[in-house]
């Protein structure tokens, strides 16, 4: 499906999920940039709050395009562990990357976020829409 922009992929997508409308157990998740004009759109539609999840890419030192695994909000770190074992990258490379990244990934947390702290997400049904 073709959209005009984000923001219509968004209204198109929260008629699909009218289910979650006014339920106080519904949470939906922005991915800063393009998943936040999305994300929007679907929380208007289905009144539901909206918050920020901020994912960084963890690139082969020398190939950064090439994911060896990511971090997000939260304190979470997945790795490709047969990519990393495969290329023989080493420990004390993948944590001095990750160290990097997550410098990054809090700077932008403190600008999209503030002092405002993260939602709870225990007990609630968690969207995080994305085109």
């Amino acid at each position: 499906m073709i959209f005009q922009d984000r923001s219509e992929a968004g209204r198109v997508l929260s008629r699909q999920l009218e289910q979650y409308k006014n339920r106080p157990d519904t949470l939906i998740l922005a991915l800063p940039r393009g998943g936040v004009p999305v994300a929007y759109e679907v929380a208007r539609a289905l009144n539901a709050p909206i918050d920020i999840f901020l994912v960084r890419k963890l690139g082969v030192p020398g190939h950064e395009e090439v994911a060896m695994g990511a971090i997000a909000s939260g304190g979470i770190r997945i790795l490709n562990e047969d990519l990393t074992r495969q290329i023989n990258i080493p420990e004390r490379i993948i944590d001095a990357v990750t160290a990097r990244e997550q410098q990054e990934l809090e700077r932008r947390e403190r600008l999209y976020r503030g002092e405002r702290r993260p939602s709870n997400i225990r007990g609630k049904t968690v969207m995080v829409p994305w085109v």
